[in-house]
């Protein structure tokens, strides 16, 4: 006689999910602002729009994920960083538009859902939303067993942003003779991962805990270094209305980021040596022999956002990045082209895409 079977022996836990919605709960009511109408637990998210004095309020949308960076959290045993690296991710790519976070939601799906790991990257996407002023309002966990492998998990994030239409930024007005600036990434943030492991840890033969002189930390320390969100830095600029066009450097690189924002007959020269590359990048090139166009392509080496001005606002811009602490290097100027970019080298070559 067969026993009764229950949703566990299947793999599902309902009541160890349930531990862990509990303690998502009290994370995402620490990021919680007026506009947010119901408890997280709802069927859906309800978000007051109220957008104060706009004239005409546009809502900015973006989902994504992390990529392989989460293989390296499997294998550290460190969750608590991935669901940061989510939010600020998330919050770039809708700034781009020179839009605002107002709410996110995120989807973590596993094999078996652990509480504990759960808990930690719920953390991690709730520190990110308080420091984006931003209510994390709901999203979904699901226990798929079978479907991930054990310890595993993914981890994919949706936000939704404000902007006024009169403060839209969508590149439109550059030209050629504006001015690129370039603000510092930490590392890798979210991209080249894939990459990445196969140098560090297939061909040099590195473990997470190794440490690599080059680079003064661990192979694990560099690989999950935060993925930074750049709200803070640009915030101040945004009411000014002298950002032309701003580029999200995530995966592509320089190269294939920034042609996303030129309108037709323009083209940027990027001046090779104008910002620091940061060692990690030095060092994964030199393990795997990877060519400059590769490197430029896959990694954001150094630079995590563009921002173009016109030249009269270039002193006030750079003023204002001085003023916030924030590092500003001017790597470029936009040319004459067909929505091409240049990175100049020191031995008079240019990679070009």
């Amino acid at each position: 006689m067969t026993n009764n079977i229950s949703y566990k022996d299947a793999g599902v836990d309902i009541d160890s999910a349930n531990r862990a919605k509990e303690r998502i709960k009290q994370l995402a009511k620490s990021t919680f602002t007026p506009n947010v109408m119901t408890e997280i637990g709802s069927f859906g998210g309800m978000f007051r729009a109220d957008f104060g004095a706009m004239k005409e309020p546009i809502l900015v949308s973006s989902a994504d994920g992390v990529g392989t960076k989460l293989r390296v959290a499997f294998l550290t045993g460190v969750h608590n960083t991935v669901g940061f690296d989510l939010v600020g991710h998330c919050v770039n790519d809708i700034l781009v538009q020179g839009a605002r976070p107002i709410f996110f939601m995120d989807y973590i799906a596993a094999s078996r859902l652990v509480p504990e790991t759960i808990a930690q990257v719920v953390e991690g996407i709730a520190r990110g939303c308080r420091e984006a002023h931003c209510a994390l309002i709901g999203g979904e966990t699901a226990e798929m067993p079978g479907f991930y492998g054990e310890g595993e998990y993914d981890v994919a994030g949706f936000i939704v942003g404000i902007v006024d239409r009169s403060s839209v930024i969508d590149g439109t007005s550059i030209k050629p003779g504006d001015v690129i600036f370039g603000l510092p990434s930490v590392g890798l943030h979210t991209n080249g991962y894939s990459l990445a492991r196969k140098l560090l840890f297939d061909v040099a033969g590195y473990r997470v805990d190794s440490m690599i002189e080059q680079i003064g930390t661990t192979a694990a320390g560099e690989l999950l270094k935060p993925h930074r969100s750049y709200l803070a830095a640009l915030d101040g600029l945004l009411n000014l209305r002298v950002i032309k066009g701003l580029a999200h450097i995530t995966g592509g690189g320089l190269l294939e980021n920034i042609p996303r924002i030129l309108p037709a007959g323009t083209a940027a020269e990027i001046s090779g040596g104008s910002w620091p590359v940061l060692p990690v990048f030095d060092l994964l090139q030199k393990i795997g022999r990877v060519t400059d166009r590769e490197m430029y392509r896959t990694f954001n080496m150094g630079i995590g956002m563009v921002v173009i001005v016109d030249p009269v606002d270039e002193h006030r811009v750079a003023t204002h990045f001085a003023s916030a602490g924030e590092t500003a290097y001017r790597i470029g100027r936009i040319g004459k082209g067909d929505r091409t970019v240049a990175i100049s080298q020191k031995n008079g070559e240019a990679i070009t895409l």
